[in-house]
């Protein structure tokens, strides 16, 4: 796969992109990013990209010559020969105005073969960027950043990790928050998840590694006793719970089986998060 990125920041990627899994994803050619300064593309000696919306208002709006030169360059296909021709690239604007980037959506990111990402800067936007060039606006939160500069670098990171070969044990990105896989695939099959499930869509259950007593801060006894029927039922009930507390919201979200409402009825039963 590979990421353009479009930016007034260019060197503001130099450290993003620089380590861990995305690092080791570009050098083993998993993955290419490429970071293009737009205001190589404008045009007059103060290489201006800005300039003040119509109708007044305040702040800045980026214009939309130099983005669609920089577009350009990159040889994207308009946006309507890309849908038209089912071209697995699409050009991304982030946006605080945009689709809320979440897990899902950075799995279907994993199907493109590029993606081009156009961070957006100050008050906005030019709107022909959206209407005519982009395939659909993002935005990483309801909240109001600077620029889609950290945006960009979220979204390279969170879809980088999905792709095959990024991490180095391939489960991994099925046993964490918000994912749904295979766990789901479990249920349909007609059995239960495994003790190292993954989180059906509720947040992660919580981790423990050695020593199994740090400073009288005990282990929960189960992890330790190598029942995985206990550990399998103690993981979701963990995970149900802490998902309860924290983001109620995604409840509305999963499928809870019997099993699941039982193990929820537990832990409201008692103050400990998880039994």
């Amino acid at each position: 796969m590979k990421f353009d990125i479009i930016t007034i920041f260019p060197d503001f990627f130099r450290g993003p992109l620089d380590y861990g899994i995305v690092r080791r994803a570009r050098e083993t050619g998993i993955v290419e990013i490429a970071v293009h300064d737009l205001r190589a593309f404008a045009h007059d000696r103060h290489r201006t990209v800005d300039d003040r919306p119509f109708g007044g208002g305040e702040g800045m709006v980026l214009k939309p010559e130099p983005i669609f030169e920089c577009s350009e360059s990159l040889n994207v296909l308009p946006r309507e020969r890309r849908t038209s021709a089912g071209a697995r690239e699409s050009v991304v604007l982030l946006s605080p105005q945009g689709r809320l980037f979440t897990q899902a959506v950075a799995q279907e990111m994993t199907d493109r073969e590029r993606i081009v990402l156009i961070c957006g800067r100050y008050e906005g936007v030019d709107e022909r960027v959206s209407e005519h060039l982009a395939d659909g606006e993002i935005s990483v939160g309801d909240f109001v950043l600077s620029g889609g500069e950290l945006g960009a670098a979220l979204i390279v990171d969170a879809v980088t990790r999905l792709l095959p070969g990024a991490l180095g044990n391939s489960a991994s990105s099925q046993q964490e928050s918000f994912t749904m896989g295979a766990e789901k695939r479990a249920r349909v099959e007609g059995e239960p998840p495994s003790s190292t499930c993954a989180s059906g869509g509720l947040l992660d259950y919580p981790h423990y590694t050695r020593p199994a007593d740090f400073r009288g801060l005990q282990v929960p006894e189960v992890l330790v006793k190598g029942n995985h029927e206990e550990i399998r039922k103690w993981r979701r009930r963990c995970a149900l719970s802490k998902t309860s507390r924290n983001r109620p919201d995604l409840l509305r979200e999963v499928t809870l089986s019997d099993e699941d409402r039982s193990l929820m009825s537990e832990s409201k039963a008692v103050s400990s998060h998880c039994l």
